[in-house]
This record gives structure tokens, sequence and C-alpha cells, in this order.
């Protein structure tokens, strides 16, 4: 309990810095990295004639993304075809088939590093530069320019002009991931990850059989794959393998590289929010002649109103932590039956050097904060352990990724206004403007399309056979197995329950397009929002105007989640881990 709360104690020392620092990114503040990072942009903006200073309304912007992300997925997709070639592949690797290349770059470019490969055995290391490296930037940084376009036009502060897309994508790429990669590849290094070009390393073990140790850039991957919240690994085990988590520092490093940025993001908004609230007030009178306002110390940290949506999330991680950690300790009865003893908890699939404390919080923050990576196997958690990671993907507000969590908890904000107006019979507002019909039908269908995708195509996996050939655990497991790759999918997560024959025809084109789908249909979606609030007038508190920016208003959200996730995934989660932990525990 120690490790947890010290750790959590940590996280929110490092956030804020880093909330205030992208929050100056953002909105196009002096940073002490100008200097030098000005003429870097200055190179990238004339060899790609980019215009920085050019606005563009959220259609052209959400079109600038979709093209861009499209030219690559089309060059990566060749590259992955073509791996076999001798240039960076002393492995001797040949080329990936099309149905796992188009899985595989689908994946990558949306965010959600879902493998239905062996990241040792399957890309040589131009695909893994090329393509997956590459790709784990790019898709960051196209997350986190989404977002940003996204508050901006929640801040209204014009009436067409939500920035510019590639500028976007150059100073979050140059000001955030790539110095921040450098540092903690360093660090990685620094613990035994390792980082060369050499081939594979074949050694005898003590018991005198043979092995294959891999080598490679993969500290080079790791950070990214945090820091980015992608989380495909260099290597099939991922960040439970010591090559890619030698030790509990680079467990800590990795935990906070994929925590940090999205808490910054919600960081941003309070804060971008802030400029707007001021501006407005500043419009009506005088700067000099406003009162001195007295902020609270969680106002002058988060924002107004990055301060409850920042609540809401942490109210939601700890709820699943708690749940998540409390049924590892309570151990596995099967084994006990057996003999085993379980009174320490359930220590299968996890890692010694870990436990159960770390492998608790890591599992609950990888699919809290949406990357993907693991440094235990979820497939072994205890079934209430397990429907936490579950849920969370399910949910897909808890944090999320890179900018994604917020746009996606902001919906459920502007649901929650709604349903309290229709409570009270006034107009909803949020943010300063009248939330109406148009808002209404485009938030109640960007909510709808995760929980479709997830239910639809899982239901198609059990209905047909192609999808029944990929199951291997009968009964109420083999269902929590589908559930979760569906939901990975859907959310841009990536992780796995494992358990499945994945790589075939069927689950890489299905995961395929729910992964396209569930990446870029809610942005298209979410862009529309904002650009039609960015348009209307502000309107004016009064007494019977909702509060978001409380407490109370925190705990709303709180509610209108989980009864929305008890509405639509609650059945699904009843046959799968609830009904095994009643058979189990029965």
């Amino acid at each position: 309990m120690l490790q947890l709360v010290l750790t959590i104690i940590i996280y929110l020392i490092l956030v804020v810095p880093m909330g205030r620092y992208v929050y100056h990114i953002a909105a196009g503040k002096h940073t002490f990295a100008d200097p030098m990072l000005d003429r870097v942009d200055g190179v990238i903006y004339k060899i790609s004639g980019i215009d920085p200073t050019k606005g563009m309304n959220w259609k052209r912007y959400t079109l600038s993304l979709l093209g861009t992300n499209a030219v690559m997925i089309a060059i990566g997709y060749l590259i992955l075809r073509i791996q076999s070639i001798p240039l960076f592949n002393p492995n001797g690797i040949g080329a990936m088939k099309p149905a796992l290349a188009f899985n595989t770059i689908i994946s990558f470019m949306t965010n959600t590093n879902l493998q239905h490969y062996s990241g040792e055995s399957g890309l040589s290391y131009l695909s893994q530069m090329l393509v997956i490296i590459f790709m784990m930037f790019v898709s960051a940084a196209s997350g986190y320019a989404a977002c940003v376009a996204f508050i901006r036009g929640l801040a209204g502060k014009t009436k067409d002009n939500v920035g510019n897309f590639f500028s976007d994508l150059v100073r979050i790429t140059t000001r955030v991931l790539l110095p921040f990669s450098l540092i903690g590849g360093i660090l990685l290094v620094w613990q035994g990850v390792p980082q060369n070009f050499e081939g594979n390393v074949v050694v005898q073990t003590l018991e005198g059989t043979y092995q294959v140790i891999a080598m490679g850039p993969i500290a080079a991957l790791e950070i990214i794959k945090h820091l980015g919240t992608n989380g495909g690994g260099f290597l099939s085990a991922n960040s439970s393998t010591p090559l890619e988590n030698p030790t509990i520092l680079s467990n800590l490093i990795e935990m906070y590289s994929m925590m940090l940025l999205p808490g910054a993001c919600v960081i941003t908004f309070g804060k971008m929010m802030e400029d707007s609230r001021r501006s407005r007030m500043e419009l009506k009178a005088p700067k000099n002649s406003l009162p001195a306002a007295r902020k609270s110390i969680t106002e002058k940290l988060f924002g107004r109103e990055g301060r409850s949506i920042f609540l809401a999330m942490s109210i939601l991680f700890l709820v699943g932590l708690s749940v998540c950690y409390w049924s590892e300790l309570q151990g596995n009865p099967a084994l006990s039956a057996i003999g085993l003893d379980q009174s320490a908890g359930s220590m299968e699939g996890k890692e010694v050097r870990f436990g159960i404390a770390q492998s608790a919080l890591f599992t609950t923050v990888t699919t809290s904060f949406t990357t993907g990576t693991v440094n235990n196997m979820h497939d072994t958690l205890t079934p209430l352990g397990g429907m936490v990671p579950l849920l969370h993907m399910m949910l897909n507000c808890v944090f999320g990724g890179k900018g994604v969590g917020l746009m996606n908890i902001i919906l459920y904000a502007i649901l929650a206004v709604f349903i309290c107006g229709l409570m009270v019979g006034r107009t909803p507002e949020y943010l300063g403007k009248k939330i109406e019909g148009h808002e209404m039908k485009l938030t109640a269908l960007g909510i709808m399309i995760h929980p479709l995708l997830v239910l639809a195509f899982s239901a198609l996996a059990i209905a047909t056979a192609a999808g029944q050939a990929g199951i291997t655990n009968p009964g109420y497991h083999g269902l929590t197995q589908v559930l979760y790759e569906y939901a990975s999918s859907a959310a841009n997560n990536g992780s796995g329950f494992e358990g499945l024959v994945d790589n075939t025809c069927f689950w890489n084109i299905t995961t395929g397009i729910v992964m396209f789908l569930g990446r870029y249909l809610p942005i298209v979606i979410q862009m529309a929002i904002a650009g039609s609030l960015m348009k209307k007038n502000f309107v004016n508190e009064s007494a019977g105007t909702l509060r978001t920016h409380t407490f109370s208003f925190a705990v709303i959200l709180v509610f209108v989640v989980y009864i929305f996730a008890a509405l639509t995934f609650f059945p699904a989660l009843a046959l799968g881990p609830i009904a095994e932990h009643l058979t189990l525990w029965g």
C-alpha cells in the first residue's frame, strides 16, 4: 500500500510542472527551449512549405490530420511488405503477410499498437525504426494536436480558427516527444535496457540448452511507447521481460512516462479555459478595475475547469486500482484447493521483481492511460482483477491516451450538464456556451460509437466459425478474452488478454477495422462539436447555471460515466468476468 501511495504522490508532484510546460506549448507562449527549437522548427517549416501562422477551421484541421495519417499508413505498409531486404536486417526477417501488415500499420498509426506478431521474430530493425518507432511519435503527436485544437474550439477565442495542424504536429514532436524520449531512453539504458544494432545472441544456459537473446534498438522504442501512450513492445512479452523492463526503477520510469502527458493535457485544458474566461472578463471591464480573485491551490495548479475533470478521472482511476489490487491479494481459490499457498495473493503471471502492488498499479495505469504495455500477463489476473483493465478500456475516459481521454470525458461532461439541465428545466450550458440539439446529437453519437464497435464485433466473433476458431478458452474466460480484444482495439489501447489465436485473417481484419473507426470517427465528431461551440456567443452565468468547476460536478461526472457503462456493458461483463468470479469463489 505504501508503494502505491508514494508512486501516486510523486506523480502528482511531476504532472503539474509538465502540465504548465505543455500549456505554454499549446497556447503558443514562450518556453525556455524556444531559442534553440524555434530554429529547428523553422527548418522543418521551410522544407515542408508550411506557414505556421496560417490558421485552419475545424474541417480543414481534421482533413489535414486524416490526410497526413493516410500517407504515412501507405508508406508504412509498403515498408512492412518489403522488410526482407538486407538493410538493418541482421536476423534475416522475412516480409510481413498482407493481412498482418494491414493490422500492424493501422494499429501503430492509430496509437493502438495491438500486436498480432512477436516483435523479436516478426520485424527487422528497419521496420522497428522506420515504421514502429516513427509511428509512435507521429500518432502520439497527432492525438495531442487534435486535443489542442479541440480545446481551442471550446475556449472560443475566435469563430473559425483552431490553429494549424502541421505547426502543432511539429511543436509537440520537437518540444516534448523528442527531448523527453532522449532523456528517458538514456535512463533506461542506464538501468540495463539494450540499445544497439547487433544481431540476436545465442547463449548456452546453466541447464546446457541454448537460448536466443534478442538485441536491437530496444531502449529507443521503449521510451516513446510509454511517453506517447503507444504500448507496442519490441519483444512479444513486452515490459514483463527484463530486456524491456529490468528493474523497479525502469518500471517507475516507464509508468511515469505513460502517465505524465495525459495528465498534463487536463492541466492544459484548465489553463486555456482560464485564459478564455479572463479575456472575457477584461472585455467587460478594464483589467486594472477587476477585483483580485482569490484562488485555491488546486485552482492555481489545474485551473477551474481542469480541476473538476482531473478529480473525476482520479476517482475513476483510484476505484479501479483499489478493486484490482484487492482482488489480486485474495489469491486464487482453485490453486489453494490443490495445496498451493495463496496467503500472499495471486502471483501467477507476475514478475517477482515487481510483486502484486506494482503489477496491479501497472495494469490499471496502462489501461487507464490507454497505453497497452504490460509488466504482467493480464490473462492470468483474477476475474475481478482482469475486469478492471477491461472496464477502463470500455470507459475510455480514465485519463486516456495523449489527449484522447480528455476529449472523451468532455463528451460525458456535456451529457452530464444536459441531464442536469433537464432536471431543473434549464437550457444546459458548458464552458459558457449553450448546449443545444446539434451538440447533443453529436455527443450521443460520439459516446455510442465505442460500445457499438466493442459489442458488435464481439458478437460477430462469437457467432462465426472464423471467430470461434481463435478462442482457446471455453466458457466465461473465453468471452472475456474476446471482449478484451475488441475493447483494446476500439479504445486504441493495444494490450492483449492473450489466449486468442489472433494472427488470422479474421482477427487481423476485424480488429484493424475497429482500431481505425475507434480512432478517427470520434476525432471527427469531437472536432465538429468544438467547431459548433466556438461559433456560439458566450452567455453570462446566473443563479441557475450549473457550476462545472466544483467537487459536486466531478462526482456527478463520475456517476454519469459509470451509469452509461452499466447500461451498455454490464450484460457482457456479467457473462464474462463476473460469472467467472462467482463460479471460482462459489
